[in-house]
């Protein structure tokens, strides 16, 4: 698959394309406490939130997900398999989050697996969770398709238990009128969430485009769903539910669209984290400050702490203008910084 359509997934998956039983000890454990309870979690990850000695301990844990380095993965300059090495050696990040799209074709590959989490272990990375997106819409209304959607996912599952994830991230898309896609959304999440119960994996949807986007369109999802292995992972910055049309169906024609309609993100936060089993930490862009120019940091990340959550943080930076290296390098300082404020 081609770069360009795997950035049209990308964007179809933002919603860019408008539309319209308790678990185990097991799972708790692995999921690092990513709710409301404890800090706990692994203890290279509890001495600064990054694996690092010798800082204050954040109420939070620092992850980095993969899609941070897109432009370098598609590029064919760094691969899947250096991505946890790199999040370790040059971040000083003990915890990674994939993206399905980099080893699309490997989820069934015991041996790439096992390269891989032989790389997260040998450099003490916990791999997090798994981003999953091009497996079919999850709120399809036609039953078949959402039928498939849900076992397309199945492997997934299989693979984040294997490397030792707490949940795959997946996504609430359907098209449709907004009650119709949230019932089929309902089902299709919660028919995923009780096979992936058997595995000790949690079902996490982010906030990612059109309906979704909505807080009290997915909190009410979730509350429909009531499974405490299918939870949420808010996203700082997803939240454009209506979106400009393209000239074309290029990349370059879908940069220079524009967000018509965008949900408060603070409002949206905070009804999406009494459900968090994640947190996605979105920049674009940041003044001479060191500040996210799109998102008070200090106010999200308040929100975050005042719902209890003690788990895994992700650094997602998308910007332009610097470097991906530096990018991730800005929000790790950020959210230490913020994080160190308010710890």
């Amino acid at each position: 698959m081609s770069s360009s359509t795997n950035r049209r997934n990308f964007l179809r998956q933002l919603g860019l394309f408008t539309a319209g039983a308790t678990f185990g000890p097991a799972f708790l454990t692995a999921c690092n406490n990513a709710g409301k309870s404890g800090a706990g979690g692994d203890s290279a990850a509890a001495k600064d939130s990054t694996g690092t000695a010798g800082a204050k301990e954040l109420f939070f844990k620092i992850s980095l997900a993969e899609w941070s380095f897109h432009n370098a993965l598609f590029s064919g300059k760094m691969t899947h398999l250096d991505f946890p090495v790199r999040a370790k050696q040059e971040f000083g990040i003990a915890g990674v989050e994939y993206v399905n799209q980099f080893f699309k074709d490997k989820a069934k590959d015991k041996a790439y697996l096992t390269e891989l989490r032989k790389r997260a272990d040998d450099n003490g990375v916990r791999s997090v969770l798994i981003m999953c997106d091009g497996e079919g819409e999850l709120g399809n209304l036609d039953e078949k398709l959402r039928k498939q959607a849900v076992e397309n996912h199945y492997k997934w599952v299989e693979a984040a238990q294997f490397l030792g994830c707490h949940s795959i991230r997946v996504n609430a898309a359907g098209t449709g009128k907004a009650e119709d896609v949230a019932k089929s959304a309902v089902d299709g999440l919660g028919r995923l969430t009780d096979f992936a119960k058997d595995f000790n994996i949690g079902v996490i949807v982010e906030n990612h485009g059109s309906y979704s986007s909505n807080g009290i369109w997915l909190s009410d999802v979730m509350k429909h769903i009531n499974r405490p292995s299918c939870g949420t992972l808010p996203d700082f910055g997803n939240f454009c539910i209506n979106r400009s049309k393209p000239e074309n169906d290029t990349p370059e024609a879908w940069a220079k669209t524009t967000c018509l309609e965008e949900y408060d993100r603070y409002k949206g936060v905070q009804e999406l984290m009494p459900f968090a089993k994640g947190v996605s930490a979105k920049t674009h862009d940041f003044d001479d400050q060191g500040n996210c120019i799109e998102t008070d940091y200090r106010k999200m990340m308040q929100i975050v702490k005042a719902a209890g959550y003690k788990g895994y943080v992700g650094i997602e930076y998308e910007g332009m203008k610097v470097s991906e290296e530096e990018g991730v390098r800005k929000t790790l300082a950020l959210l230490k910084k913020i994080g160190a404020e308010l710890s």
